[in-house]
Parts: structure tokens; sequence; C-alpha cells
């Protein structure tokens, strides 16, 4: 007698009694779908863990909620925040900071540019920006002259000037003063939306 072509055997229950094969059982199938459901709930559940761990420590999402920062940000853009950076460096001038705004506990975080860092000083007259007494060309910002001047003030250790790259409709440092390294939550580096302005900071 030839031997039975493996590629053609099927797969069968159990033969019970009689030599016929056995269902398988109800509860042995439900046990199995209880199973999957169980193993989906535990990834799901994992996924959602590891995001919101991400966005605590690691990366946030911030939509831009206004035109301060045009016409490098637009009101509507979506940013991602770095919340590592400033564990291994301090804030440097140029830096795109998301910051909760002094005297305002519990309002929606501002993102504004720093200027300046402690140990310098900062001013604005004849419309323009100056750092340590030399004048600052600022090709990103939407307009010239800056208008009404500001009078030179020195940053504390530990502490950033920040103003919005829409100088003449920015509500940054010049109304609410220097911001405090602890009060930032991190620094802006991408666009993420809409997809055409998609790319760094």
């Amino acid at each position: 007698m030839s031997e039975p072509d493996p590629s053609s055997v099927e797969e069968h229950a159990p033969a019970g009694p009689g030599g016929v094969a056995s269902p398988v059982p109800e509860a042995k199938k439900r046990g199995s779908a209880l199973r999957r459901l169980g193993e989906v709930v535990v990834i799901v559940a994992a996924a959602f863990i590891l995001a919101l761990l991400i966005q605590q420590f690691i990366v946030k999402p911030y939509v831009i909620p206004s035109p301060s920062m045009e016409p490098t940000l637009v009101e509507g853009d979506r940013v991602l925040v770095n919340r590592l950076s400033y564990h291994f460096r301090a804030p440097e001038r140029g830096d795109i900071i998301v910051f909760e705004p002094p005297g305002n506990e519990g309002s929606e975080p501002f993102i504004k540019r720093v200027v300046a860092v402690g140990g310098d000083t900062v001013s604005v007259h004849n419309g323009v920006l100056w750092i340590n007494g030399e004048a600052q060309d600022e090709p990103y910002l939407r307009e010239y002259p800056i208008l009404d001047d500001f009078p030179e003030v020195t940053i504390a250790p530990g502490h950033v000037w920040a103003m919005g790259d829409n100088r003449n409709n920015s509500g940054d440092s010049r109304v609410f003063g220097p911001v405090s390294e602890d009060a930032i939550i991190g620094v802006a580096f991408a666009i993420y939306w809409p997809p055409d302005d998609f790319g760094g900071l």
C-alpha cells in the first residue's frame, strides 16, 4: 500500500470512539478567543502607556496658538518639542522654546525664541534688538523696525529672555520679564503639520 502524500493530509481533531473525528469543544474555542482578545487589550494598553511616557518625558506635540511667532510658525502649525535637551545642555540664543509663562500658572504654555541668556544684557532701541551692546541681525523676523523702545536689562543666571518673531504682535519677555529655565518645557525642533511645512526648525 502506498503512503499518503503528507502535503495532502488534512488536519482533523483526534478521532473519537468508532474512529469518527471529535469536534473541538465550544469551551476551548471560547477560551482561545478570550486569550486573543486579552492579548490585543494588553498590546493596546502598552502602546497607550508608552505614548504617554514619550509625551511626558521625551517628545511632546504642541499646536501654535497665536501669530506671535510668524513667519517662522503660523497659528495652527503643529510642532514637536524635545523635553530632554535641557537635561544635557543649557538654553541657547536662537532656541525656540515652549514654557510656562511667568505669573500665569495653569495657563496654556507659550512658545517664543530665546534671544538672551543668563548674564546677557538686552534692550530695544532704534527699531533693533541689542544684546550685550551689539545690534542683532534677525532675518527671521516678520518685519522691521521693532516698534517701541525697551530699556536695557541684565538677565539673571538661570533665566532666559524670550521674544516672538512677530515682534510687533507678541506678548513676551518685554511684558512678563525673564523666563526661569525651570519653567521651560522643552525646545521645539520640527514642524510635523501641515505636511507642506514639514521640516526642522
